[in-house]
Order: structure tokens, then sequence, then C-alpha cells
């Protein structure tokens, strides 16, 4: 979150941060999720401006845009603004608004401490109105994937991932609801069992419950799958869609819609066929709603054939509510040299909300000015956030799976309309033309993002390119080209030489956390799921290598990335990116690397990228938990006391983080509005799949040791370039030997040497 000392004396106290992990109950016990308020002083609050507009879809004078939700969030009493929208009021709506004007606090002798107190004194804290709840009996601590899983380290991790669901299932709390008289909350109730993704995401969300999803079917948990579309289908019932999460002030925006996915995927699991008689009608409506609100018509320049596709659009004048205090500093920052009028506030505020509902919150994918500013401060970038005047890849490659997935329920189902299936397969066709045509670059082999704007594609590259393949919408010359189907992963393929994590959102290092040198668990299972759609033809023969003294980016389609080798992420952070062979750190004879194993020489091309990616995934998983306090009796002895110290991870037992990072195995992502989350819900799911779909080709990774690490980067070896050197690991408190690399929060740890006399210290010390 940016400083709000921008606005208050320098004397400010900083925040303490916690993190606190809900425990499992066997009845209903709150599972409250607080984060500590500050030793605030009594410092005036910062002058204001004027008040954004009222919002008709979130109408609460205490949640929702008013003076109450400006004053508090100005007053930086938490370091989350959504903890206090997310702390039901104990008083009637009525009674706490009065407070506020009658301790002064609408006026400019309220003070941050004023402002602190009133908090205290009127609400409860976050989380009071869902329980955690026990699986009891639907939970098998042995799913019949593990048989799946070959390595026994590997095969143990999946079976503790799949017991974290038990620490994630919630249930609304009815003893503890408001009745918006007597007390006042945020929160949607839900009539379900639903699963979280963890940390400050303490209720149901749109689009991350596509992974969590996967990940029940695989651990048998079909009936909280059932319960998770139920709650869906309740909303898009009440609502007339699905909201982004279970919370009013999401009201406004949907997500990726994916829910006819996951009725798609529950149904071929369990061969439930009665859910379709509520969630075909359903998913009509939800449809139609994207088609009533998000679609938009475009004429082709590259035919002139004019297309009926869909953007992201939210209707708002107003900061979020859940991240009110960061998009008013962006709207407001007074170190930009030229001040928001109130009607370019309102546009802003539509753009950044129309960036929550595209889950890519945010990415240069859709900022006209990348780089404005540098990797350290957003504002100036996202002020010329421009995603209402793009068509992105992602969405329209979803909604064009959703109606040929309808079209095939509806044909699978003897009691439904045939005209149906007829109809969502003349759209999926529709919308199929579109996308090929406005979006896929024959030349640059890649689907860019359509910008209404300049009325062309752009031309900086992002994972959205891997989607159309995902959803079975293959430019023809793909399946019938093996280098033109090579030149579309060719980036996979960089990656996996280059780096040591998984593929990242685009490869331009701005800050925003939808870029690198992030890396998101849906990605990793999207380019897996594109790579397996190409048919057999095509994927035999090796990896194409780079001509000599150049790396994999030579193997790219001219323009593909949009930006040159120099200006890609480094493996060091802050180092300028290597150029030529010296780049491709994991090129190293044997393959395998950093978990995969050695290469099978009968493999093609394609199978060789998915064995590799699919263990890079499983390796950030697994490491970054293991850095942070896992351990397995028996396999995986935990880290000294002093190794996991350094992330402050005493008495922690392992993380599963919302994102990684492409440099470090071991670690989690970075940048963003929030401190990473733990949990973590789309993590979990992706693993799991990962597991199950790929269990006999997954292997231990070599998870780097914290303590080595630091050694080597204060070592003379360190190496401005990012060339890596092999970096042994001490026999106690490791994993598997093996050439690794890894890295601290932020990419702070560097890929480095170790001198012999540093290792065998620290191998006593361990």
């Amino acid at each position: 979150m940016k400083a709000v000392a921008l606005f208050l004396a320098a004397t400010a106290v900083p925040h303490a941060h916690a993190a606190v992990t809900p425990s499992v109950a066997s009845s209903a016990t709150s599972v409250s999720v607080a984060i500590p308020s500050a030793s605030i002083p009594s410092a005036p609050l910062p002058s204001q401006v004027q008040l954004p507009p009222k919002q008709a879809w979130c109408p609460s004078q205490i949640f929702c845009a008013g003076e109450v939700l400006q004053t508090v969030n100005l007053a930086d009493v938490f370091i989350d603004p959504k903890s206090f929208v997310d702390k039901p009021t104990n008083s009637s709506p009525s009674t706490v608004f009065t407070a506020f004007t009658a301790t002064g606090l609408n006026t400019t002798s309220a003070t941050d401490g004023s402002v602190a107190s009133f908090v205290s004194t009127y609400f409860r804290p976050e989380g009071l109105e869902l329980e955690a709840l026990d699986l009891g009996a639907e939970f098998n601590p042995n799913p019949a994937f593990l048989g799946n899983v070959s390595d026994p380290l590997v095969r143990a991790w999946a079976g503790i991932v799949h017991g974290y669901w038990t620490q994630l299932i919630r249930g609304t709390n009815a003893s503890t609801l408001c009745d918006g008289v007597t007390c006042e909350s945020t929160l949607i109730p839900l009539n379900h069992t639903f699963v979280v993704p963890g940390g400050r995401f303490r209720e149901q969300y749109y689009w991350d419950s596509f992974w969590i999803v996967e990940g029940l079917l695989v651990s048998e948990l079909y009936g909280i799958a059932n319960s998770t579309l139920q709650n869906f289908m309740d909303e898009i019932e009440r609502f007339g869609f699905i909201p982004n999460g279970g919370r009013i002030y999401y009201l406004n925006r949907s997500q990726p819609p994916l829910f006819i996915w996951m009725v798609y995927n529950y149904v071929a699991a369990t061969n439930d066929t009665a859910i379709l008689a509520r969630a075909l009608p359903l998913a009509e409506r939800e449809l139609a709603w994207w088609l009533t609100n998000r679609s938009v018509s475009v004429t082709s320049p590259y035919t002139n054939t004019t297309h009926t596709l869909y953007r992201y659009a939210v209707t708002n004048s107003a900061p979020r509510p859940e991240s009110y205090l960061t998009d008013y500093l962006t709207a407001n920052d007074p170190t930009l040299a030229t001040p928001l009028n109130a009607s370019e506030r309102a546009a802003l505020y539509a753009q950044l909300a129309s960036g929550a509902e595209s889950g890519w919150d945010y990415t240069t994918r859709f900022v006209a000015r990348p780089l404005a500013g540098g990797v350290q401060d957003t504002a100036p970038a996202l002020r010329s956030l421009n995603i209402v005047n793009h068509v992105p890849v992602d969405l329209n490659s979803i909604l064009y799976k959703s109606h040929t997935l309808l079209a095939e329920l509806y044909a699978r189902n003897v009691s439904a309309n045939a005209t149906l299936a007829s109809t969502h397969t003349s759209l999926a066709s529709a919308l199929a033309s579109g996308i090929l045509d406005l979006l896929w670059d024959p030349t640059r082999l890649a689907f860019y993002d359509f910008n209404l704007t300049s009325h062309t594609r752009n031309s900086l590259f992002s994972a959205a390119s891997f989607y159309p393949l995902w959803v079975g919408l293959t430019p023809p010359s793909l399946h019938t080209n093996v280098t033109a189907a090579q030149g579309y992963f060719a980036s996979l393929h960089m990656t996996m030489r280059r780096y040591n994590g998984t593929v990242p959102p685009t490869f331009v290092e701005s800050g925003l956390q939808w870029d690198s040198p992030n890396a998101w668990p849906p990605h990793q299972y999207i380019a897996l799921q594109a790579l397996l759609s190409l048919p057999a033809n095509i994927s035999a023969g090796p990896l194409p290598e780079p001509p000599t003294g150049q790396s994999a980016f030579a193997l790219l389609p001219a323009g593909q990335l949009g930006v040159e080798e120099a200006e890609l992420p480094a493996l060091v952070a802050g180092a300028q990116a290597p150029v030529g062979a010296s780049a491709d750190v994991n090129a190293l004879t044997g393959g395998g690397v950093l978990g995969g194993g050695a290469v099978n020489a009968s493999e093609g091309w394609r199978d060789a990228l998915v064995r590799e990616l699919a263990n890079r995934y499983i390796a950030s998983a697994l490491c970054s938990w293991y850095s942070t306090g896992g351990e397995i009796d028996g396999l995986l002895p935990r880290l000294s006391d002093a190794a996991l110290n350094l992330s402050g991870s005493i008495g922690n037992t392992g993380n599963m983080f919302e994102k990684f990072s492409i440099r470090n195995i071991d670690v989690g992502g970075s940048g963003g509005e929030y401190t990473v989350q733990a949990g973590f819900g789309w993590t979990n799911g992706v693993a799991l799949w990962t597991a199950a779909r790929f269990g006999d080709r997954l292997v231990a990774p070599a998870c780097p040791n914290p303590l080595v690490e630091a050694a080597a980067a204060s070592s003379t070896s360190s190496s401005a370039t990012g060339t890596p050197v092999p970096t042994p690991t001490g026999p106690a408190g490791s994993v598997p030997s093996g050439t690794q690399r890894g890295g601290a929060p932020g990419g702070a740890r560097s890929p480095v040497g170790v001198v012999v006399g540093a290792l065998i210290a620290l191998v006593v010390v361990l």
C-alpha cells in the first residue's frame, strides 16, 4: 500500500502486521482475522478532496462512498483498507453515523486518534459473521489421486496440501449476522458451505473458485464443490450476475465468468446431472448479463468485419471501498505535477474497478504509460489505466468456451431444448471469428488485446495469449506447423531456461503485481492446458536450441514479447538483464535442474515443456512452503530456527502463497495493493490438479537453504549479470541435492556462488 505519509506528518507511527491463521472448528466457531490498529498520534487529519458521488449500487452511509469511509481511510487506522469495511458495526447504522458527526469527525478538528477511537468503540472485529466448519466424514485423508504420484516426498506433500481444505472451509454464522437495523455489515450471507482463498480474502470469490473447485474435485470433496456452485446460483438469482466476492462493495462488478466451466467439470467428475436443471437457466442469465453490460461492437481494421466482443467496463465513480485509501492516493497523489479534477478522478475510479473485475489488478497490459513512476511508485502508471477501452484475450476466450460448454451440456441433456444447443454453438462460432480476426497475430504468433483507443492490437505479450488454446480455439497454422507451434510457446521455453520460477503475467517489471517478477498459479494451469491441447502430429521432436552464442530469446518470433532482451527482468533484482547464451542459466546438460528429472530421449518438445513447467510449479509451491516452516516427518526435516528467522517464520508451519517469483522457487511474490497472502485456495487447487494429472512425472525439488543463500548473497562471487553458480545444500535441513537458486520475498536473495568455508560453517550451524 502506498504510504499515507504523503498526506500525514512525518511523525505518524507505522503499522505492525500480524498474520493470523484460523483454526478448524468442529462446531460453530468465529474465524475473525483482525489486522491490528496502529498506535495513532493525535495529529490532525490531512485535508480532503471533495467527496465522490454516492454509488447507487452501494448505499451504505458507513461502508460505501461518503464521509465516514473517506475519513476513516485518511486516518490510516489499518494496514489494509479492507479491514475497516469488513468490520460489522456494534450498533445501528444511524447510531454509528450520529456518533461520527457528534464527535466532530466530519470537521477539521478530527484527529487520527479520535478516528481510531471511534472505530474501536463502534465496530466489531472483521470475520465474525463466518465460522469454520468441520468436513467430517466427507474428508478422505487418502484420496485416489495420491496413488498417481510416484515420488514419495511430492506425494506426502500433496497429502498435506489436500488436508488444507479443512482450514479453509467456511459457513455463514447466522447468530452473528447483522440485520441492517440493529447493526450493519458488508457481508453477503451465503446459504451453503464454501472455501475461502485465505488471508484477507475471508469470503467466497468468483474466479478463485474455479481452481479451488478443480482441487476439491481431485480431493473427492464433491459436496463442497456442489455447495460452492449452489452459492453462485443463489447470487445469480438474487443479483443477476456473480459478484467479484461475497461483500456488498463488490456489487458493481463481476470477475472472469467461469461459472458454467465449474458446473461442467463438476458434472464430469460426479455424473451428478441433477444440478443442470437449476444451473443451465442461471448460466443463461449470467451470459445475458455479460452481453447486456460488457459487450462492444468492433469493426476490424484487418478485415472490415464487425464483431460483438467483450470487455471489462464497471460503472463506478468512487474509490473501491475495500481499497479506498489506495485508490484515493492514486487519484490525489500530491507529488504528481498535474492534479486530477473531479471528472478525471471519476473516470480513473471506473478504470480501477474495471481492472479489479478482470482479476489482473493491475498490469501493464492495460496501461498507456506502463513504466511511469518506475517499480517503486505505481500511481503515475495507474493514472493511465485504460482497461475499459480494451478487448481482452482472456475474457473473450472464457466466454467462447462458456458457450461451447453450454451447447455441449444442452446436447447431452435429453430434456433440454435442442435449439439452445444450436444457439450457443453459433454464438461460440461468432466469438471465435472475432478473436481470430482481432486478437491473433499470425506474424508474431501470439494473441494480443485489442486496443479500442488506438484501434489496433497491443504490442505487449502476456500470459493471456495461452487462453485461446486452453479453451480449444487454436489458429489453423498451429495445428499443422511444428515451427509455428514452437514459436507460440517460445516465451514459455525461454522462461524455463532463463528463470528459476514459472510463467510470469508479462515480461515487464513495473511494480504492478500482475507483471514480472510475479508468477500466478492460474497461469501455470492454463499454460499446461494450452500445451496439452496441441495435436500429436506437431508435438514430437526435440526442443529447438538457440543459435551459438545466443539465448532462448533468439527463438522468439520477432517482436512477440514487445520488449528487447536487455529489457527483460533480470534473474537478480535490480540488475541489468543479461544478453546472449549466459542468460540461459537453466539450460544445463541433463535438464530437470529445478525439478523435473532427467530428459527423456523419447519425449517430444511439447511433453518436455509440460514436464518442466509442472515440476517447476510444484517446486515453487513446495519450496516456498518449506522455507516458511513446512516439514514432513522422515522425508523433509524442518529448517533450523536461524534459517526460518530470515523470513520471520519461526513457529510457522509452512505457507501456501497466492503468487510466486520467477526469480526464486522458495518465496512468495511481491508488489500490489496488499501484502502477499498465504492460504491459499487457488494455489492449493492447482497443486493438487498438477499432482493428479502429472504425478508420474513429478520429482522432489532441491529446495535452497536460506542460510546458504544469505551467505552467498554477501560473498564476493555475487554478480550483477544474474549468472548463477550451483549452490549445494547441506545434509541437515535440506531436501534432495541439486543445482538450485532461491530468493527472499521480493527477490532480495540472488543466485550466486558459495565459498567453501562459508558453506562448511553453515552446515555446522544447521
